[in-house]
């Protein structure tokens, strides 16, 4: 079997805010075998610069477009796919839009590969602890304390058993900070989970502080505290934090959460669109699993992720829990048919071969950008 094609595909919504909503604008990988089967994945990044890597013609040795270097080759050697893709695109790769864009031909290799051998993606990487996930809620904070103790009471209603904040207004005021955070507390209940993403708003010493603070909410993690570079800051907070701190979403490769791990981070959050694939994820997990720490999938951008993150992290032993986003858009909401719903807090992993999803043409065909 060989890879005839390698198709990536740019969708937009109509109005793109500047917010940190990653519903907004996807580019999806699809990846066509002389056997008639396809693979779809995801990148979740700057789409226009993605499709770029995707699109770029041949070169000189280590800076070739990555459709160049997977046409030709057996899809069923996903992590020796892997391997040449990060070598080959080595002189504008390595970290960035590179690996980004490696992410989504990666997931769509596996969801190939479980096609090719009527496996589901978690049975490929080792089988399923769980058939299903905890669900947390994944959403911002909203503009006033009441309007977020709203959005919480929402989600409890829902079923979930767990609420993550982020972003916002947090960040500039410690009193606002602490009132939104009491507010979700107490719309929550002291019998689920609360987290929340502080977008790295401080510096280490004015997150230890907010720790502090935050304390009698009993919050699970803080996410992000500190610039996603400021290695020492999260070293020296992780040093000191009574509350764990999670983070990773914008790092990528295996060497990164490494790093993370070393620093002190309890919980690396590797996004399955944007790190590497499935398969740095697998590897991420693997190493935190070593050292006593928690993988948990960030995932907030469309359905595909969502079906990745869920066979990733079903197949980790204390890896129970899956950010499942609940932006309205229809890149999220429509683009896959048969999205993993929510059912009594918990996310069912899609049964079927590969990824185990469908994608909805039409939404495919009306919100796809045309370059032409």
């Amino acid at each position: 079997m060989k890879i005839t094609a390698v198709e990536p595909i740019h969708l937009r919504v109509p109005v793109v805010e500047a917010i940190p909503d990653g519903t907004l604008d996807v580019l999806i990988v699809k990846i066509h075998t002389d056997e008639g089967l396809t693979g779809i994945g995801e990148v979740t990044s700057q789409s226009y610069v993605c499709k770029a890597c995707f699109d770029a013609p041949r070169s000189a040795a280590r800076r070739h477009g990555l459709t160049s270097i997977l046409l030709g080759e057996d899809p069923r050697d996903v992590e020796g796919l892997w391997e040449k893709m990060y070598y080959e695109t080595n002189r504008y790769g390595r970290r960035g839009a590179g690996i980004h864009a490696m992410s989504g031909a990666d997931i769509a290799l596996w969801d190939l590969k479980g096609k090719i051998e009527g496996k589901p993606v978690s049975e490929l990487l080792g089988g399923r602890v769980r058939d299903d996930v905890r669900a947390y809620a994944s959403v911002l904070f909203a503009d006033t304390p009441e309007e977020t103790a709203a959005m919480a009471q929402e989600y409890v209603e829902m079923g979930l058993t767990a609420v993550k904040f982020g972003w916002g207004p947090i960040g500039p005021d410690p009193d606002v900070d602490v009132a939104h955070v009491a507010a979700a507390r107490e719309a929550v209940g002291w019998d689920r989970d609360l987290m929340v993403d502080a977008g790295h708003a401080w510096d280490w010493e004015t997150a230890l502080g907010r720790t502090e603070l935050f304390k009698p909410f009993k919050i699970a993690w803080l996410e992000e505290p500190v610039g996603q570079d400021d290695r020492k800051g999260y070293a020296e907070l992780c040093k000191r934090s009574e509350i764990p701190i999670a983070g990773g979403e914008g790092d990528v490769t295996h060497w990164d959460f490494e790093d993370l791990i070393e620093r002190g981070l309890d919980i690396v959050q590797p996004d399955i669109a944007f790190c590497g694939g499935i398969t740095v994820c697998k590897r991420v997990s693997d190493m935190a699993t070593a050292q006593g720490r928690k993988a948990v999938p960030h995932c907030f951008s469309t359905g595909i992720n969502l079906a990745a993150s869920l066979h990733w992290i079903s197949t980790v032993p204390d890896g129970d829990l899956v950010e499942y986003c609940l932006r309205p858009s229809p890149l999220m909401r429509k683009l896959v048919v048969n999205l993993p719903p929510v059912i009594d807090g918990r996310v069912p992993v899609p049964a079927g071969p590969g990824l185990g999803i469908e994608l909805d043409p039409a939404i495919e065909e009306e919100f796809t950008v045309r370059y032409d």
